[in-house]
């Protein structure tokens, strides 16, 4: 039986054809662009882009969705850049914290809240250390690192020193995760490649007497860092001797999944021009870099790519994770399959996506099920990271569009054409955070833009198809239930998911789950799978849309907002 969805989405389809219909109006978009001047997003990324191109400067930004204030309703925390050895500005820049005022706009508090950053600014990873219900922010960047412990107020603390996580060099990405099992958050950091002011290497024609963007080929690869939250504020670098400190990298994107079923977090990292790394987490603090065996290090024909954004989640249905990951333009972006052996088959030509991404480069990505019907999709967000690219192939843009895939069959369509004028927008994007902003039961997104201001979009697909809203609280567990393995029943269909932490690139995404229903609207039964140390296994009935706050435990609460 066709679903509601698959006849809407063939509606358009023949619609956007015809680009209009007979009452002259335009099709409805998938996702429609929020101005700033309508949202208060009134912030613009400084890149810092300079005649010289020191590398740092086409890497960011970063963002995130969060409920800083827990009223229930997403926030926004956007990074910029700032001083550094090769950058002085000639205005402050500074990272903006923006509250939700629940009725589709937002208002500045970063001064208040006391969020600015400090240094040249790259991502933000969210999550919950210390177990007291408030979010805390993680910040990277290039020369410096930065610890905001959330304290319940309103504001933040920065206890980067007290904590340990000083950290030097240049960092990306960052994951919060539980890999002990202790109910406490622990933090994989990426590490990038050994660069400063005297390190900067010239690239350039001097034909022409340009300079542009190294490849960071030229550039050594550096160590990540794995550190353990030892519960009293505290953390301990335990990274030192195992596989993760041995694994030279040159890592940007980072997430943190099950991917053996072994009840153990485990990290995919994405590595720039060199292997992909898979940290398989052994128990006992032992780690194994299992790339190479798992076929996820290189390409088809054994190349290092440039690999940027990541993420994980179980496509096909089958208990799995599967993974991805985005490249350079000509390389191709990969979607493993998970075979359940300890193996992975790239399928990205299966799904149309090495053909969609072959002049693309990627960065920020998620999958997740944007129109709720209960299949898991994927958007893209894609921009050259050389701004010169342009002079020497006439194939490849510097600024491009986003690329949106919908799940059709068992296979991933390609529906950018027909999800808006915003997907014909070219941009120099680069995070990536998908988040229900206006609390309608449909994950929105919003993108990170090297030198230029934000991108929201609001989500507006989904008509006919229902949902439930799930906010997990762990007791024994991490309180963000990182890890969490949800099983649902609606209409006679039995779905799950696991609750993996990190993905895409530079950003963080709502912590809340939406569950997609499909054409039905009430759910049968959710089942929630708490990760250890108390695999507690506990079913719940919850009401259809609208979130539902689920306590370890102390079973459902009732409304999150």
């Amino acid at each position: 039986m066709v679903s509601l969805a698959q006849s809407r989405r063939t509606f358009l389809r023949l619609l956007g054809s015809a680009g209009m219909c007979r009452t002259g109006v335009a099709a409805p978009p998938f996702f429609e662009e929020v101005p700033s001047s309508s949202s208060g997003l009134l912030w613009t990324h400084d890149n810092a882009m300079s005649p010289e191109r020191y590398l740092p400067e086409t890497l960011g930004p970063g963002c995130a969705f969060l409920d800083y204030d827990n009223d229930g309703w997403m926030d926004i925390y956007l990074v910029n850049s700032g001083p550094c050895d090769f950058y002085k500005p000639k205005k402050p820049s500074r990272n903006a914290l923006y509250r939700n005022n629940r009725d589709g706009t937002f208002t500045d508090v970063t001064q208040k809240a006391c969020v600015p950053g400090a240094g040249f600014g790259m991502g933000v990873a969210v999550g919950d250390y210390d177990n007291d219900g408030n979010a805390d922010l993680f910040v990277t960047g290039y020369g410096s690192s930065i610890l905001y412990r959330n304290n319940g107020d309103g504001t933040f603390s920065d206890v980067t020193a007290k904590a340990g996580l000083a950290l030097p060099g240049w960092t990306t990405s960052a994951v919060w995760f539980d890999y002990d099992n202790d109910g406490r958050l622990d933090l994989f950091v990426c590490s990038f490649v050994e660069f400063n002011l005297e390190k900067h290497v010239y690239c350039g024609d001097n034909k022409l007497g340009r300079r542009y963007y190294c490849v960071p080929k030229v550039f050594r690869p550096t160590a990540s860092f794995l550190f353990h939250n030892d519960g009293d504020g505290a953390f301990t670098k335990v990274s030192i001797g195992t596989e993760i400190e041995k694994a030279l990298g040159k890592a940007l994107g980072v997430v943190a999944a099950d991917v053996n079923n072994d009840g153990r977090m485990d990290l995919f990292v994405a590595n720039d021009t060199v292997q992909n790394f898979l940290f398989l987490n052994r128990g006992g603090g032992r780690w194994e870099e299992a790339s190479l065996s798992a076929e996820v290090a290189y390409s088809l024909d054994g190349k290092a790519r440039s690999g940027m954004g990541v993420d994980a989640a179980d496509l096909d249905g089958d208990g799995w994770q599967d993974l991805f990951v985005a490249n350079i333009d000509r390389e191709m972006f990969s979607l493993y399959r998970n075979n359940g052996d300890g193996t992975f088959s790239d399928q990205a030509q299966a799904h149309g996506v090495a053909q969609a991404t072959r002049m693309l480069s990627g960065w920020g990505l998620k999958f997740f099920d944007y129109d709720n019907d209960g299949a898991v999709d994927l958007m893209l967000a894609n921009g050259h990271p050389d701004d010169m690219v342009e002079m020497y192939n006439s194939q490849v843009k510097y600024r491009e569009p986003l690329l949106l895939f919908h799940q059709e069959a068992g296979k991933l369509r390609n529906v950018s054409g027909e999800a808006g004028p915003v997907f014909g927008k070219p941009l120099s994007a680069r995070g990536l955070a998908v988040g229900d902003f206006d609390n309608d039961g449909r994950l929105d997104a919003l993108i990170g833009v090297n030198g230029a201001a934000p991108v929201l979009l609001r989500n507006r697909t989904g008509a006919g198809n229902g949902w439930a809203g799930l906010r997990l609280r762990g007791v024994n567990c991490n309180r963000d239930a990182v890890g969490a393995r949800i099983v649902w029943m609606a209409g006679g269909v039995k779905r799950s998911r696991l609750k993996t932490n990190g993905g895409s690139y530079l950003s963080s995404h709502d912590p809340r789950e939406i569950l997609g229903l499909g054409r039905v609207d009430k759910v049968d039964w959710v089942e929630v799978r708490w990760p250890a140390p108390s695999h507690r296994v506990e079913r719940f009935v919850v009401p259809a849309g609208r979130y539902t706050t689920i306590i370890e435990g102390e079973g459902a609460i009732g409304p999150s907002c």
